[in-house]
């Protein structure tokens, strides 16, 4: 035991003196930290023992994918990235599209949670990953959501795609068609699940946009993206079986503050994630792209989310109040409402006190008749430190029509009445 303390005593001399060494010649402790330790592991020595600091964390971030990126799901910005714009296999985090139509489905009323679909032959021919659907077996609409979102099920895709659309092509061309609408400028699909095919590509960035869709407007598909475990019942011509989906996403039981999203893996897109996490009322999007292990994706992802969070502050002002009455010129109604046009979201990186954050509302002082409902009547604007951050359109609560002559008639005899 002696001789082992004696060892290590020794071996951490010898790693000081090396260090001062490097110090000597001039480098930074930061810099030496960096190439000595795995991104995980930044931090700064103090009494012998490695200390984890926030600081050093942020200062050493890297990945070992060839493209990632790191995205603020509320506002979009995009707060770290590597090889963004290129464009790689990516596997299943596909589905993520294919979720946003099925979601478009439902909030349009053309399907609904409790539908039945019928799995075709082609469907059930998928192979790779699945849940084994067979020819003819039926499932509701919100179990093959939960097959797509937790198990990665090549097959429930093309149920879904045959269901809301009659073909995967005519559903794929939906897909392709949402993300040109979405920006995604380096993507083309050419199937629904993800499945390795000429021409099917995309890139981190295009997968944060695509992820941020998801997640924003439908956030109920966080229900589905957490689930763990959960088994689904085969109904089939050759009985009842139970069959367990078990979430491909590890993350969901490994990092504290993960909410998703999806995972995909082929021999040629290697590994990829898109990683949603949410802690403290800020929500970060972190995609990897073509991993070389799956061990790698997540470790990059939880990197990329540490460091998120660790210089990420979100001030958020929902403007759900009144603003006022403005007097109408000419109106049927002497004056109008304002209300904002939507929500104020401000991101800092920079450690500031949004505590100071002040507002300053600009408004029309009277608007002339017809008035138009969400017609523009001025802004408000924020500010930090006496300078602008940000602004909200006001716009008029409702619709107030010139009056008449008839109106001007009564409005007159009203007033000489008081």
């Amino acid at each position: 035991m002696l001789k082992r303390k004696k060892k290590l005593w020794v071996n951490w001399h010898k790693w000081t003196g090396v260090f001062r060494v490097l110090l000597g010649l001039g480098l930074s402790a930061h810099l030496v930290m960096g190439m000595a330790f795995p991104v995980w592991a930044y931090g700064s020595f103090a009494d012998g023992i490695l200390q984890f600091t926030e600081e050093n964390e942020t200062a050493g971030l890297s990945v070992t994918a060839p493209a990632a990126i790191l995205m603020e799901a509320s506002t979009g910005t995009i707060i770290w990235e590597k090889d963004s714009e290129s464009a790689y296999r990516p596997a299943s985090i596909t589905k993520i599209m294919t979720l946003i139509l099925i979601f478009d489905a439902l909030e349009e009323g053309r399907i609904s949670l409790e539908d039945v679909v019928t799995t075709s032959e082609y469907a059930a021919s998928m192979g790779g990953s699945q849940v084994f659907l067979e020819p003819q077996e039926q499932q509701t609409v919100e179990t093959m959501i939960k097959c797509i979102a937790v198990a990665s099920a090549n097959d429930a895709c093309v149920a879904m795609a045959e269901h809301i659309c009659g073909t995967e092509e005519v559903f794929v061309q939906k897909m392709n068609e949402r993300a040109e609408g979405l920006g995604m400028t380096s993507t083309h699909f050419e199937n629904c699940n993800g499945l390795d095919t000429d021409g099917h590509m995309t890139s981190a960035k295009d997968v944060a946009l695509m992820s941020r869709e998801l997640i924003t407007k439908y956030p109920q598909i966080h229900d589905y993206s957490t689930i763990w475990m959960e088994n689904i019942t085969h109904n089939t011509a050759k009985g009842s079986k139970e069959f367990g989906l078990t979430n491909t996403n590890k993350l969901i039981r490994q990092y504290e503050y993960a909410t998703g999203l999806k995972t995909g893996s082929t021999s040629l897109a290697k590994y990829c994630v898109s990683a949603t996490a949410e802690k403290d009322g800020v929500e970060l999007i972190a995609v990897i792209m073509a991993a070389p292990d799956y061990k790698a994706r997540f470790s990059d992802a939880t990197a990329l989310l540490n460091y998120g969070f660790s210089i990420v502050q979100v001030y958020e002002d929902l403007n759900e109040e009144d603003f006022g009455q403005v007097p109408v010129i000419n109106g049927v109604r002497e004056t109008v409402g304002v209300r904002a046009a939507g929500p104020f979201r401000y991101l800092d990186m920079e450690g500031a006190d949004l505590s100071g954050i002040e507002r300053e509302v600009q408004l029309d002082s009277e608007v002339q008749a017809p008035v138009g409902e969400n017609q523009n009547a001025g802004k408000l604007l924020y500010k930090l430190g006496g300078n602008e951050i940000g602004s909200v359109e006001l716009v008029y609560d409702e619709n107030v029509e010139k009056a008449g002559f008839w109106d001007c008639v009564i409005r007159s005899v009203k007033m000489l009445a008081v």
